[in-house]
């Protein structure tokens, strides 16, 4: 019904990523025998090529991994604020904001959680899986209308740093849909990865990776890096650099429906989308019919109650105790449930029910929140049965490039909170609280499938309906990806300024104005999207059927992504 595209279907091995060309890299590397780790890794570092807009091979890069035997492993793949920087910053020099620029860096993440995934569970180096993201950085890549609407929107942005003026403005021009793009300063930094990996090929594949590594994190690029925040007054240092690792963090498991549903832990939203299913299980919804104002309507206030769990609890398990168990419990989803009318919508977000919760920001008087584009994702599953689930992220408008290097070392911390007493406050070493959040679902038919997508607050809501479609109402992958979507910004956004947007519900005009009505009747303030939009997520899935010895994919035309299967 909605499909606009077939879903694919292979029997050997499948990816799915945020551009075609990313998704053409991992199926290379899979077509020459790499696992889906190594055709995951070389989606996910040509992912921050392609969409240099919304990704960065500097950025964050938290990776959700499952291999055929059943282990499960996630690599956090997000960095700590610098060592050195005073916790109340903001508060006592910023006045509450975290501004643009070099003081909301973050350690680098995403190297090194590409090199960390190849190192425990890859076949391939560095400098193969890198490749194809070295050709499309220097040979360039087409402009797509996303992309030159970012650059246009975001030119003045672009123009306060010399460095992002001349690869998003080159000649002083913005580029044009067809255009070639090249970067040839990032082609050269990871050309240089890959040529110190050549030097230790004598010694085995980990320690050509270990070279790779060290040459971002101890080597030249961190000494450019770190003398570049120098001079610009940052606080990311050569010991923040030298001393970095991804943590690998337990993965959340909840079943459902006997299936199993799998995603990163509080450090990002992703055991969030694990309350909502829960809340949305027990309130009935596997009753109600696809996109009925009562379907939609649970949706909505069974996601506020899990964002604000979200909002009072989650942050970086290093620093505090985040209760998931209590959170994720039979009791207390009974508590939030009962606070849900089925009638009518809450106006705000429900408040803590465990402990005391934090003071949220006033609403917002802007007419819609502020988009902080960036994000992408991949989803890999392999002939044997291994299955790979990224989403690299951080954009390019808000920090400078280090020059003569092409990237911009993670701007992440305009995640954090200014106030260091907020869960997700600034604390040296500590990391932000991440939007992306790479899920998977283990089904009860033995199969499994990768899921997730960009779109900051909106990426669990999308990643839940899409779920839903397939596993609940029976769609195929692409028609599941196609169907319209809502999205609620009832809550405090994760991007500073924090936008607050109390009863705000947009919906893509493909949800017919009937069910609009209701819903407003109901008491949600409705936006009106148009019939299909980027801001409302680009999901992509792999899904393998065991029963039927097949594999299928899709991928999300709201933006540039594709899928290959064989």
């Amino acid at each position: 019904m909605f499909a606009t595209r077939p879903t694919l279907y292979g029997t050997r091995h499948a990816v799915s990523a945020g551009h075609y060309l990313a998704a053409a890299a991992g199926f290379s590397v899979l077509e020459a025998g790499g696992n889906a780790i190594d055709a995951g890794c070389a989606a996910g570092i040509a992912l921050g090529v392609l969409l240099p807009d919304l990704v960065n091979v500097a950025g964050v890069a938290p990776i959700l991994i499952r291999k055929a035997d059943g282990t499960v492993e996630t690599i956090a793949g997000l960095g700590t604020w610098p060592r050195t920087i005073p916790a109340d910053l903001f508060l006592r020099e910023h006045a509450g904001v975290i501004p643009d620029g070099v003081l909301r860096t973050v350690v680098p993440a995403a190297p090194d959680a590409w090199i960390t995934a190849l190192e425990r569970h890859g076949t391939m180096g560095f400098g193969e899986v890198a490749s194809h993201a070295i050709r499309f950085a220097g040979d360039g890549f087409a402009v797509y209308p996303l992309l030159a609407d970012n650059i246009r929107d975001h030119a003045a942005d672009y123009a306060r740093w010399p460095g992002n003026a001349a690869i998003f403005l080159p000649g002083g021009r913005q580029p044009q849909v067809g255009e070639k793009f090249v970067q040839s300063d990032l082609a050269r930094t990871l050309q240089y990865m890959a040529d110190e990996e050549k030097k230790a090929a004598g010694k085995g594949r980990l320690a050509g990776l270990a070279a790779a590594h060290a040459a971002f994190y101890r080597g030249d690029i961190a000494r450019e890096i770190a003398a570049f925040m120098r001079r610009e007054g940052g606080y990311l240092t050569m010991e923040d650099l030298a001393g970095y690792r991804s943590r690998l963090e337990p993965a959340v498991r909840r079943g459902w429906r006997g299936h199993e549903v799998i995603t990163c832990g509080p450090w990002c939203q992703g055991p969030a989308l694990l309350e909502a299913l829960l809340l949305m299980e027990k309130g009935g919804i596997g009753g109600m019919a696809h996109n009925s104002a009562e379907y939609l309507h649970l949706f909505t206030e069974c996601l506020k109650a899990a964002m604000a769990d979200r909002e009072y609890h989650f942050g970086d398990p290093a620093f505090l105790d985040v209760p998931l168990d209590a959170l994720l419990a039979d009791g207390h989803l009974a508590a939030r449930l009962a606070g849900i009318d089925p009638d009518r919508a809450l106006p705000g977000m429900p408040g803590p029910i465990l402990g005391a919760g934090t003071g949220l920001p006033g609403p917002a008087d802007r007419s819609m929140p502020a988009v902080e584009a960036d994000t992408s994702y991949c989803a890999v599953v392999d002939r044997w049965g291994n299955a790979f689930s990224a989403t690299p992220s951080d954009g390019s408008w808000n920090s400078p490039v280090v020059p003569g290097l092409g990237i911009i070392p993670s701007n992440r911390g305009s995640q954090s909170r200014p106030d260091p007493a907020h869960p997700c406050g600034v604390a040296p070493g500590k990391r932000p609280r991440l939007t992306p959040n790479p899920a998977m679902v283990v089904t009860a038919e033995g199969g499994v499938m990768p899921f997730g997508t960009p779109g900051g607050d909106v990426q669990i809501q999308a990643m839940i309906q899409v779920l839903l479609n397939i596993l609940q109402h029976g769609m195929e992958v692409q028609e599941a990806i196609e169907a319209p979507r809502v999205a609620s910004y009832s809550f405090p956004s994760s991007f500073a300024p924090f936008d607050f947007f109390p009863g705000r519900l947009a919906v893509e005009a493909a949800i017919p104005k009937s069910t609009r009505d209701a819903l407003a009747a109901k008491g949600h303030e409705i936006r009106d999207w148009p019939e299909k939009t980027w801001l409302a997520g680009t999901v992509e899935v792999v899904k393998t059927d065991p029963r039927r010895g097949m594999l299928a994919a899709g991928a999300d035309p709201r933006r540039p992504a594709y899928a290959v299967v064989a």
